[in-house]
């Protein structure tokens, strides 16, 4: 099996002459984070194969290591089944299983879903003109414990944002007080009639903090940040808040 998954983690494209074709991912994860709750004993992650070509799926967590393979990945979670084929238009539920190590129990802690799908491999006629792409597929796991201080739907209402930096080239802080990951769609100011984009995507730790440059922004007058952050459920929701300093 080791073997197998070295094979599959390495398959980034199988090619003999290189034609340029479209490409893009058939198996699908249904939503876009998980959320563990620590009282849980697992949760599942539903996938499914929206093309039209069965495909081999593996599955696997990390800590935040975007370089990290099944066999190096270290976090305190097992998942089953590891690698199955998917057929066209079927689905497949993968269970998470926390496995007891020790973790912070006043905040949230981050891991990342990892699917990779690997197409069957061409016949010899089609290998010669075809390239196959291994698609890899990564969302946020949050793991949530029981009882933490507040609601997660009021954490961005608690962020306090500040600037820092010259004036010339001025950055934007956000303070995270409470013990729930924020995650943005995006952040932006507006300053002299016009809007500037601070940040697209990103988030801000547990008790933490994240720091943004304004794209072209050479002062800091803009007095109010807009900010998309996004649900448990993937929903964006928009809001404001003053900047100070």
């Amino acid at each position: 099996m080791t073997g197998t998954i070295r094979s599959i983690f390495a398959a980034a494209l199988v090619a003999g002459l290189c034609v340029a074709l479209p490409a893009t991912a058939g198996v699908v994860i249904q939503g876009t984070r998980v959320v563990y709750p620590s009282q849980d004993k697992e949760v599942t992650v539903k996938l499914s194969n929206e093309g039209a070509k069965p495909a081999l799926v593996q599955f696997w967590l990390d800590d935040g290591d975007d370089k990290s393979t099944p066999e190096t990945a270290r976090v305190p979670f097992t998942s089953t089944p590891p690698i199955f084929r998917l057929e066209p238009g079927k689905g497949q539920a993968v269970r998470v299983m926390y496995t007891g190590q020790t973790l912070p129990s006043d905040r949230e802690t981050l891991y990342w879903v990892n699917v990779l799908e690997v197409p069957p491999k061409a016949s010899d006629a089609q290998a010669s003109n075809r390239l196959q792409f291994a698609f890899r597929t990564r969302i946020k796991l949050f793991y949530r414990p029981k009882g933490l201080d507040g609601n997660v739907a009021d954490a961005p209402g608690k962020l306090a944002w500040r600037w820092s930096g010259s004036t010339s080239a001025p950055s934007l802080v956000v303070n995270n007080p409470t013990p729930y990951y924020v995650n943005f769609a995006s952040v932006s100011v507006k300053a002299g009639g016009k809007s500037y984009v601070v940040e697209e995507g990103g988030m801000v730790a547990p008790h933490g903090e994240a720091t943004f440059t304004p794209k072209g922004l050479t002062s800091r007058d803009a007095k109010e940040v807009s900010f998309q952050w996004i649900t448990d459920y993937g929903a964006v929701k928009d809001s404001t808040a003053p900047i100070g300093g």
